[in-house]
């Protein structure tokens, strides 16, 4: 059964660096040179007719990997050239170039031709923007048309954050170092990082000993652990009555996706409490949902005391009627799922959530909820999404590329699924009634949050593999939904 990847910080890395040194037995330079090897095997693997070879070496440690490497690529006879971001710095990676220079190894002034560029110009140190004539070469590898291999990170990526605050690398390959990058599987990082890859410089399991992960990531095959079978005698009551409230004037179709969802997750029941002008068009899309004609907020009470859980916001609004409904469910003792404008009025509201209730917005929704920009939302993800569930409580769902999951008391979850494609309106109503319908089978917050967007977002690449990302639609989702939740169909 896959299990979540362990991810780690760059204060983390700096003890495995530490360790890893004694295990090979104090010697700094031995642990490079595996580095650098490590880094010449994935270039065979992935470029092996590569001949004109460039390495852009920086002036630290991560630029003496990439003489390691150049070394080895001209002593298996390719053209090699480095082109160095600056003098080399650390005795480590002096000693590196001047091994690569006795070797005959080249410097350049300039890129030129090439098969491959490797970035070895930055490790995880690197949290600003590159300036001068490292941003400028950043530029030109980017600008060149060979594919580039990063070693540790791609120059310019903070390894913490996920951010690229300035000029950085667009690579194909990353190869990281001993451990997993927490910042390489969210925000701008998914467009510089390329295929992660992870050597482990063959050290001991032993130095991982005491260091806990910052965080965990989850892919799409890890789904089956989340999805057993049914019990045979399972029935309707069993499966959670959802209770989805939205819909005002020109919004049906928000919480109509919302209730669709949660039925192809496997609901039991779902009920839908809107506007009377939706409940024909709906039950004419969805006979399997039970829509109600909610106008004055006191209809809405037999329909809350129904319900397992309830999901709210999908096409509410933010006029009178929308703010009735969000108060009374407030007030109520259900588990709860909030999102788009049920996360606004929150936001006004300045209430506390209880733990077992998820919120689930996207950066613009998260920054209202904060009082900051969608821009400091980006910057650091993890900061924000452990923001959100300190300010608020409960489990927050910071949604996008790399959408996470934070819970009280346990490391942030980062989901390795999803595509730019599903950036259009009601992806998230879809959401909403993906995670309503596992509480409502029993899942707890976090796993109903953790599997949920899994779900979601693995579904969203499935339909996307079938026809491509552009003109995706949420209800292209459906029949994906109930595919991949039921992994273990017999």
């Amino acid at each position: 059964m896959p299990m979540p990847l362990p991810l780690f910080d760059t204060a983390a890395l700096r003890t495995l660096e530490a360790r890893g040194i004694v295990a090979c037995g104090g010697d700094a330079f031995a642990l490079m040179a595996r580095a650098g090897q490590a880094a010449w095997r994935c270039v065979l693997k992935h470029w092996p007719q590569a001949q004109r070879i460039v390495v852009a070496c920086g002036p630290g440690n991560n630029g003496g990997d990439g003489y390691v490497l150049a070394r080895h690529a001209r002593e298996a006879g390719r053209d090699v050239r480095v082109v160095q971001g600056a003098e080399s710095a650390s005795a480590l990676a002096q000693r590196a170039c001047a091994e690569y220079r006795a070797a005959g190894g080249a410097i350049a002034d300039a890129l030129g031709d090439a098969d491959l560029i490797v970035d070895a110009l930055f490790g995880i140190g690197l949290s600003r923007a590159p300036e001068g004539p490292a941003a400028a070469l950043i530029a030109a590898i980017n600008a060149h048309p060979a594919p580039v291999l990063a070693l540790d990170v791609p120059s310019g990526v903070d390894a913490d954050r996920g951010s690229a605050p300035g000029a950085a690398v667009r690579a194909e390959c990353t190869l990281q170092f001993i451990a997993r990058h927490r910042g390489l599987r969210t925000g701008a990082a998914l467009d510089h990082c390329g295929e992660l890859e992870l050597a482990t410089l063959d050290l001991p399991a032993g130095v991982f000993e005491g260091l806990a992960p910052v965080a965990l990531a989850y892919r799409a095959d890890a789904l089956a652990s989340f999805f057993p079978l049914r019990p045979r005698d399972t029935h309707k009551g069993r499966n959670g009555h959802v209770l989805c409230i939205g819909g005002e004037a020109g919004s049906g179709g928000a919480v109509l996706l919302a209730a669709q969802a949660a039925l192809r997750c496997g609901a039991g029941l779902v009920s839908v409490a809107t506007r009377a002008a939706h409940v024909p068009a709906l039950l004419a899309r969805c006979p399997e949902a039970m829509a109600h004609a909610v106008e004055e907020v006191a209809q809405l009470d037999a329909l809350l005391a129904r319900a397992d859980v309830v999901a709210i916001g999908p096409g509410l609004g933010q006029g009178a009627w929308g703010r009735a409904l969000f108060e009374r469910v407030l007030a109520c003792d259900k588990p709860r799922v909030f999102d788009a404008e049920a996360l606004s009025l929150l936001a006004a509201s300045g209430a506390t959530l209880r733990p077992d209730d998820v919120v689930t917005p996207h950066p613009g929704e998260a920054a209202r909820l904060l009082g900051t920009t969608t821009a400091e939302v980006q910057r650091d993800r993890f900061a924000a999404v452990a923001a959100l569930q300190a300010r608020w409580g409960g489990v927050a769902v910071l949604k996008g590329a790399g959408t996470l999951v934070q819970a009280p008391g346990v490391p942030p979850v980062v989901l390795c699924a999803g595509n730019p494609g599903m950036g259009t309106g009601g992806m998230g109503d879809l959401l909403t009634g993906v995670v309503a319908a596992l509480r409502g089978q029993g899942f707890a917050a976090h796993d109903a949050a953790v599997a949920g967007a899994l779900l979601h977002a693995a579904a969203g690449d499935a339909a996307a593999r079938e026809d491509g990302e552009r003109g995706l639609l949420p209800s292209d989702l459906l029949p994906w939904l109930r595919r991949l939740a039921n992994p273990m169909r017999r």
